[in-house]
């Protein structure tokens, strides 16, 4: 729907209109009821005054709240940063006559790198597992290929395809 110009206008006007008429009455009202109030207003500036008051408390209870909060988040973000976060997994085929890729080798580090490599050789007749510490993404033990490509994955986030053998 659209209206001329001429009928905008019309409609403008009377808006504008009704909008003094509004102002001037709500003006006329509040003379009338500030002179017979007086004693009421002074009552209301004390009640005001307690009203600040008790609400400048709670606000102070607030940011005592949130400063607390605050601090729980920092200690939170602490412990978070030295919890398991990056996680690197390698399957493969240890032996070449057994098939599956049931061994595996599992990096679980923390933001710093630190953390484990945990490896399961799978064999025939027996599982033998080994832990060894990583530290900044290295350890001071002999680590394998896979142990390696585990650490490599958790750190950067990536993981690699490995091709079946």
């Amino acid at each position: 729907m659209s209206l001329s110009n001429t009928t905008l206008s019309v409609i403008a006007i009377a808006a504008l209109v009704v909008s003094l008429l509004s102002l001037a009455y709500a003006f006329a009202l509040s003379r009338r009821t500030r002179g017979s109030r007086l004693p009421e207003l002074l009552a209301d500036d004390q009640e005001l005054g307690q009203m600040t008051q008790s609400q400048s408390r709670a606000i102070q209870r607030l940011e005592g709240g949130i400063i607390q909060l605050a601090e729980g988040e920092k200690r939170l973000g602490e412990a978070l940063r030295s919890s398991v976060r990056r996680i690197g997994l390698v399957r493969f085929d240890a032996f070449e006559d057994m098939g599956g890729r049931l061994s595996f080798s599992a990096a679980l580090l923390d933001d710093n790198g630190d953390g484990i490599v945990i490896t399961s050789i799978n064999g025939r007749q027996d599982t033998r597992c080994y832990a060894k510490t990583v530290l900044r993404g290295t350890s001071v033990h002999n680590l394998s290929d896979e142990e390696e490509q585990a650490i490599r994955e958790a750190m950067t986030g990536r993981r690699a395809v490995a091709p079946a053998r």
